[in-house]
């Protein structure tokens, strides 16, 4: 678990009219989903959203809620932001159990961009995937998923056969070898055609018609 802890009431007043009143009051609406309780609506103090988003680590792990001492752990499912602002106005949560399985988005990150021949040629890393999704333990969720790019060179590219996924994770995604990345050669500018590398016929022959009727005298009357 993350170590992050928020503090939910159960939210009386629902509807659109509800939610603005409860975000006037400092707090943020949400729903709690997922077992036998059903939906529950909840709000939490903003503040305490924030900083756990923040964090980094409230969208891709397990949290703790706290209802008056009696604790349930969740996994976040959907944040909304407010489109001006970017702060979180609506927040979904689902139950689980701690030795459940979930599916789960897990960030990729990539090192040893130095040690790849195609990247110190001038490639480019293509990302194809900024996280996959798994299916894990809800106690056990990675907290990234690391690919090397050691010896990579242009137009390799990265499957998820070739990542060592942490014990127990599997992706969600079984029916094909999906590609992570490529390292792809920079773009090279076109060439100019034959049409455009020389004038046309007819441009060509007038223009020294053109600068000999410049060089002669006017006829004098």
């Amino acid at each position: 678990m993350a170590g992050i802890v928020l503090n939910v009431e159960k939210r009386e007043r629902t509807g659109t009219g509800g939610a603005r009143a409860t975000r006037n009051s400092g707090l943020i609406p949400g729903v709690l989903y997922g077992g036998a309780r059903g939906a529950v609506p909840i709000e939490i103090k903003a503040k305490d959203v924030e900083m756990a988003i923040r964090s980094g680590k409230f969208l891709s792990h397990m949290v703790e809620l706290n209802h008056q001492g009696e604790k349930q752990p969740v996994i976040p499912r959907a944040i909304q932001f407010h489109p001006v602002t970017d702060l979180p106005i609506h927040v979904d949560l689902y139950r689980v159990e701690e030795n459940s399985e979930i599916a789960i988005d897990v960030v990729v990150h990539f090192k040893n961009h130095e040690a790849s021949p195609g990247l110190k040629r001038g490639g480019a890393l293509n990302v194809v995937r900024h996280t996959i999704k798994l299916k894990v333990k809800a106690n056990a969720i990675p907290e990234e998923i690391v690919v090397d790019l050691t010896g990579r060179d242009i137009g390799d590219s990265v499957h998820i056969s070739q990542i060592t996924l942490p014990n127990g994770a599997r992706p969600v995604i079984r029916d094909r070898d999906f590609t992570i990345a490529t390292i792809v050669g920079r773009k090279v500018e076109a060439e100019p055609t034959a049409a455009e590398a020389a004038p046309a016929e007819g441009a060509a022959a007038a223009a020294p018609a053109a600068k000999a009727a410049e060089k002669k005298p006017a006829d004098k009357k």
